[in-house]
């Protein structure tokens, strides 16, 4: 940190196995990444091409190599995974993503319906060549899944062989872990956090109120996702208590 302040609360550090940042890039030009890079890279730990950006992005292996040249790990959106599979070319990504030399995976089932036990099969065959990000819920809205499903999901595709498993909101913010106003489905995240340990959940978190629920409930090393690239500082700032938000969170309380 540029200068010393007391009461400030204790971060991992990198490479972190928890209190992620996960960054979503949806088509940030080679020029725009090396600033973004430069503004936030020490607090930037997993960087996602969001959905299928990364079939359409120019200079795509320039990008990654810059981001791994950073040591900041990237992987393709689920929706890409998703798009493979629904063509039946399941070893053509996996072709791609060792032609890239990604080593991050996300397996999702937000866009198709797969067989759960078909989905626990990808994960376990995917581990083999790195490691895998599970994303359980839907991206339809009027698709509720009950708590004690997501339970299920969620420890089923961690018993597979997922690293994390992410919990699904979309870049808006306004399905999954939402509702479609971007409340907190609190009832749901809780009964979550009973049987699913945080350090294993990356919550996507795209708004600002969602980023502090979080926070509030499960501290400042929270797994956080689908961020904005220009958001990543100010949920640094945030998370260590230097936002009004979050400003005497962290302060001693006598």
């Amino acid at each position: 940190m540029n200068f010393n302040l007391t009461q400030i609360p204790e971060r991992t550090s990198k490479p972190r196995n928890h209190g992620l940042t996960m960054v979503m890039d949806k088509g940030l030009s080679v020029e725009e990444a090396k600033n973004f890079l430069s503004a936030a890279s020490p607090h930037v730990d997993i960087v996602k091409l969001g959905f299928g950006t990364s079939f359409v992005t120019p200079n795509l292996r320039e990008k990654i190599e810059l981001y791994q040249a950073a040591n900041i790990p990237v992987y393709f959106g689920g929706t890409l995974f998703e798009a493979f599979l629904i063509r039946n070319q399941f070893d053509e990504y996996v072709k791609v993503i060792k032609d890239y030399g990604i080593s991050y995976m996300e397996v999702s089932d937000g866009s198709i319906t797969i067989p759960h036990a078909e989905k626990c099969g990808y994960i376990e065959k995917l581990t083999k060549h790195g490691l895998v990000l599970s994303e359980v819920g839907s991206k339809d809205a009027e698709h509720i899944i009950p708590p004690y499903k997501w339970i299920e999901l969620m420890r089923a595709e961690l018993e597979a062989g997922a690293t994390y498993v992410i919990a699904e909101a979309r870049e808006g913010g306004n399905v999954g872990i939402y509702r479609g106003s971007g409340e907190v489905r609190e009832g749901l995240v809780q009964e979550i956090l009973t049987q699913i340990p945080a350090e294993k959940i990356i919550w996507e978190a795209p708004q600002k109120d969602q980023q502090l629920y979080f926070l509030e409930l499960v501290g400042c090393n929270a797994n956080l996702g689908n961020l904005a690239p220009h958001e990543v500082i100010p949920l640094e700032a945030m998370r260590v208590g230097l936002r009004g938000d979050t400003f005497h969170l962290f302060l001693d309380k006598e």
